[in-house]
Formats: structure tokens, C-alpha cells, sequence
């Protein structure tokens, strides 16, 4: 039944169309749910590698009895602007297991997700425990993760407490972060080269490698800045003509 919980029958069904190496889309089709249904079910239960179908049915059925009945929004503004609690839950979801296809373990895609949704932009290390129903030592984690990747940043709010922050300059230094792990990967590659001698196919190899590398590398970095400029920097206010 699309919109329902997956029964223990669809989790079968998933893990044999894994097993048989078929896209989540395809899988997804045959049972008549959406393609986010499938792949979320996926990553949270071990992946595409480790989903058992069993382990997974019973995981969800224990995170079903422990989950508090709660007649309030688990966050403060999730019903503000007529948003509809449920549906900004499944988003979240949705969101947060697409971080994870890029990568990011899930409790960091947590904490990016809930930072990305959040009006502000910016929470304390306890809202994330509260909003993420975590420890305080799992939240420190993710938050220490996401600043060294530059896809958040520390600030001291009038308080004084550390608050954790998204806003437009996060991409565009996880974009220049990322850039230069490339080019780091290329200079290595390159000093391959040299220890292999330049004449054998596997330094030819790395070259190819570096030159790759460093041709996205430069594009990624001449894209960043010119999005930086186009989509965040606001005209100078203009002066005031003086009354005629």
C-alpha cells in the first residue's frame, strides 16, 4: 500500500531485488512505492551490502514502540507558516538520506539536515539533542565532523553559548575544501610519475589521473567564486542624490 508502513513481505521483496542487483528505482516500481521509500529503508538498515530484510522489519518495529507519543512538533517552528509536521518529517528524512548517498555517515547527515531546515539557520549542541533525540557526546561528534569538512561553523551567541551554523558561505567552503583535497590528490598522483619513471603505462596512468583532477579541480574553484559572486553578494546600498 503506497504511504504505508513496508510490511515485512516488501522487505523480502527489497532484499531479493538487491541481491539481484537491481536499482532502487526498479525495485521501488515493483512494489509500487516511491524510489525515497526504497532507498531511505536501505541506507538506514545496513545498506546496500548489509540489508537483511528480518533485522530490518524488527529494527523498525523497535524504533516504533520507542518513539514517545508526542502531541507537540518536535520542533518549535515545524507548524509555523501552515507547514504540515508530517509531511516536513518525511522531507527530512528524504533529505537526510540523500546526504548519505553523497557520503556523509548518517548522524552528521542528521545534524546537516536538521540545521538546513531549521528557519534560523543556527542551533545550540542542546537543540540538536532535543530536535535529534541523541546523546550530547553523538551530537559533539557530527558537529566536530561537519566543521573540519567546512559544511558548518561555530559562533558565540550573546549568551556565550557555541551555536552551530549554516548560511550561503558554507557551500562555497565546502566547494574550496573540496577542491583542494583534488588537488592534493593530484599532486600525489603526479608524484607517482616520478617514482615509477615517466615511460610505463602506470605512470601514464597517474598522469591522466592528475591531469583529470586538476582540470575539476580549477573548474570546481572558478565555479564556486563565480556563484559566490553572482548568487550572495548584495549591490552596495546606493548613496542619496542630493534634493535638487
Amino acid at each position: 500500500m503506497p504511504g504505508g508502513r513496508l510490511t515485512q513481505q516488501e522487505r523480502q521483496q527489497i532484499a531479493l531485488g538487491l541481491a539481484d542487483g537491481l536499482a532502487y528505482a526498479e525495485i521501488a516500481r515493483r512494489l509500487d512505492r516511491p524510489t525515497s521509500t526504497v532507498t531511505r529503508e536501505v541506507m538506514r538498515n545496513g545498506g546496500p551490502t548489509g540489508y537483511r530484510a528480518d533485522l530490518a522489519h524488527r529494527a523498525t518495529e523497535h524504533r516504533a514502540h520507542r518513539r514517545r507519543p508526542t502531541t507537540a512538533p518536535r520542533a518549535p517552528e515545524a507548524a509555523a507558516h501552515g507547514r504540515d509536521t508530517e509531511v516536513v518529517r518525511e522531507y527530512e528524512e528524504a533529505f537526510t538520506t540523500l546526504l548519505m548517498q553523497q557520503g556523509l555517515p548518517r548522524m552528521m547527515s542528521r545534524v546537516l539536515t536538521c540545521l538546513y531546515t531549521t528557519d534560523s539557520g543556527s542551533l545550540t549542541a542542546s537543540e540538536l539533542v532535543r530536535r535529534l533525540e541523541v546523546s550530547p557526546a553523538t551530537v559533539s561528534k557530527a558537529t566536530s565532523f561537519l566543521a573540519t569538512q567546512g559544511l558548518i561553523r561555530r559562533e558565540r551567541d550573546e549568551g556565550r553559548r557555541e551555536r552551530y551554523v549554516v548560511d550561503d558561505d558554507v557551500w562555497y567552503t565546502g566547494m574550496i575544501a573540496a577542491a583542494r583535497s583534488n588537488t592534493l590528490l593530484a599532486e600525489t598522483a603526479r608524484r607517482g610519475v616520478g617514482v615509477l619513471g615517466p615511460d610505463t603505462p602506470a605512470a601514464a596512468r597517474l598522469e591522466n589521473i592528475a591531469r583529470f583532477v586538476d582540470f575539476v579541480a580549477e573548474s570546481m574553484t572558478r565555479a564556486a567564486e563565480q556563484a559566490r559572486d553572482i548568487l550572495y553578494t548584495r549591490p552596495a546600498p546606493t548613496a542619496p542624490t542630493p534634493d535638487s
